[in-house]
């Protein structure tokens, strides 16, 4: 692998990884707040956290 390609990778990974953070502190906040919803907001978060997931090991098969 090159360089710039290895870089775009490291992006790809760094930038699911903050979205799934994000989204995990979101579902904590809102389970927090209205803790009678919590099996929506999992599942809505664990839906959401896969599709991130998805497209990040997309990307990364995309750059390799």
């Amino acid at each position: 692998m090159e360089i710039p390609v290895m870089v775009g990778a490291g992006l790809v990974v760094i930038g699911a990884g903050i979205g799934i953070g994000r989204i995990g502190g979101s579902a904590m906040d809102a389970i927090a707040r209205q803790p009678e919803a919590y099996g929506k907001i999992q599942t809505a978060m664990l839906i959401a956290a896969a599709l991130i997931e998805g497209i990040g090991f997309a990307a990364l098969f995309a750059v390799g």
